[in-house]
């Protein structure tokens, strides 16, 4: 993909966001995505190419909002992103013209479509040039679902796990701030702190993760594994 993009336009700038996502997992990806794109310059063109449906009926697609534009498959994968900052126009992608090859791989469209579709529209293309246009409200949503406010606190679930086994919830940072909580999972009443070192190796904690939501993790450990929680397991705050 970088070498299609180079070859389009050599000056662009082109950062990895991340190689570390699962296979097949739409939902890391739209996590990794909502949590980095605003520290991108406004203008930047973010290709995410997480596409188990690759060479399907699924659309390719390009969609502007307000911090610049994204390229990829549509299966909810800019979901988050578009949940924080709205889309203000999409299109799908059936200009051939932008395409590396009008006969691309059914099983790379990130190389053959998505690569020099981005790289195209961070040289100046107009998103219009792409393809026909369609309504950002058809745009697939990818579910994970919600937070429901109980007497006590709130309930959630986990929406991620990163590397180290921490399990991020989809239970925002800003509901807990000021106060005296902890989270309750996996049978388990979970004290909040600020920091890992604010307990002993191998104790769990639940604090406020640097992406902003709330998360359980193990001092120096795996809460994944000791644990056993999984993406979609609920868990819930409770407010003392």
């Amino acid at each position: 993909m970088k070498g299609v993009i180079a070859q389009i336009n050599s000056r662009l700038t082109v950062v990895d966001l991340t190689h570390q996502i699962p296979p097949q997992d739409i939902a890391a990806a739209r996590f990794s995505l909502m949590n980095a794109y605003s520290y991108f310059p406004v203008g930047t063109v973010h290709v995410a190419v997480v596409d188990p449906g690759v060479g399907s009926k699924r659309r390719a697609i390009a969609v502007e909002f307000a911090q610049g534009f994204l390229v990829g498959p549509d299966n909810g994968i800019f979901s988050g992103v578009l949940s924080q900052s709205p889309a203000i126009a999409a299109v799908e992608l059936t200009n051939l013209n932008y395409w590396r090859t009008p006969q691309p791989s059914k099983t790379f469209h990130g190389r053959d479509i998505f690569a020099p579709v981005g790289a195209s529209l961070a040289s100046g293309v107009p998103l219009k040039e792409l393809g026909q246009e369609i309504d950002p409200a058809s745009l697939v949503k990818l579910d994970i679902g919600g937070c429901k406010q109980t007497t006590t606190g709130v309930v959630g679930c986990i929406q991620y796990i990163d590397h180290f086994g921490n399990l991020v919830s989809n239970i925002a940072g800003s509901y807990v701030q000021g106060k005296t909580w902890s989270v309750q999972a996996a049978g388990l009443s979970i004290p909040s702190c600020e920091t890992y070192n604010d307990v002993k190796v191998g104790e769990i904690i639940a604090l406020v993760g640097s992406h902003g939501w709330v998360e359980i993790a193990i001092n120096s450990g795996n809460a994944h594994s000791k644990l056993q929680l999984d993406s979609q397991d609920t868990l819930q705050v409770v407010l003392t």
